[in-house]
C-alpha cells in the first residue's frame, strides 16, 4: 500500500511540475507576442503621426522639382524605419527563442541525468554477466549526446552565420538608400 501511495505522489508532483514548467514557457511565449503587440503598434502610430508634414508636403508640391524632394526626404526616414522595425523584430524574436531554448536544455539535461542514473542503477542490479551489454548500451549512449552536442554546435555556427549575413545585408541596404537620397538632393 505504501509503494502505491509513493507512486501515486510521484505522478502528482510530477504533474504538478510539468503544469508549472508548461505555465512559465507559456508565460515567456506570451511576453514575446505582447512585445511585437507593442512594437506593431508603435510601428503603426509612427508611420501614421511621425511622417505626416513628409507627407503634406509631397501632396502639395507644386511643381516637379518639389515633389521629388519631398520623395527624397520621405525615403531615408521610411527606410530606417524599416531597418529599426526589422532589428528589433528580430531581436524579440531571438530573445524568446533564447528563453525558450534554455528552459528546454535544461529539461532535457534533467531527464538525460535522471535516464542516466536509472541506467546505472540497473547496471548495478543486473545479473552477473550483463556487464558487457551494459557497456555497448552506455557507448552508444555516450556518442548519441556526443553527435547530438556537434549538431547543436554546428546549427549555432549556422545561426551565427546567418545573423551576420542579415546585418552585412541591412547596413548596405541603409547605406544604398542614403546615397540614393543623397545623389537625389
Amino acid at each position: 500500500m505504501t509503494a502505491t501511495t509513493l507512486n501515486v505522489e510521484q505522478i502528482l508532483a510530477a504533474n504538478k511540475t510539468a503544469a508549472a514548467e508548461a505555465q512559465a514557457l507559456a508565460a515567456s511565449a506570451f511576453a514575446g507576442f505582447e512585445k511585437l503587440v507593442t512594437l506593431n503598434l508603435a510601428a503603426a502610430k509612427s508611420v501614421m503621426f511621425d511622417n505626416n508634414g513628409d507627407f503634406t508636403s509631397a501632396f502639395s508640391a507644386k511643381n516637379p522639382a518639389d515633389a521629388l524632394a519631398a520623395q527624397t526626404a520621405l525615403i531615408k526616414p521610411l527606410a530606417e524605419q524599416a531597418i529599426a522595425y526589422g532589428r528589433s523584430v528580430y531581436a524579440i524574436a531571438t530573445e524568446t527563442s533564447a528563453e525558450l531554448t534554455a528552459a528546454s536544455e535544461a529539461k532535457f539535461a534533467e531527464a538525460q541525468k535522471a535516464a542516466t542514473a536509472a541506467f546505472d542503477n540497473m547496471a548495478k542490479n543486473a545479473p552477473a554477466g550483463s556487464e558487457s551489454v551494459f557497456a555497448v548500451v552506455k557507448s552508444a549512449v555516450a556518442a548519441s549526446q556526443n553527435a547530438m552536442e556537434s549538431a547543436k554546435a554546428s546549427a549555432l555556427k549556422a545561426v551565427e552565420q546567418a545573423e551576420k549575413q542579415l546585418t552585412t545585408a541591412t547596413e548596405q541596404a541603409l547605406n544604398s538608400v542614403v546615397k540614393t537620397t543623397a545623389k537625389k538632393k
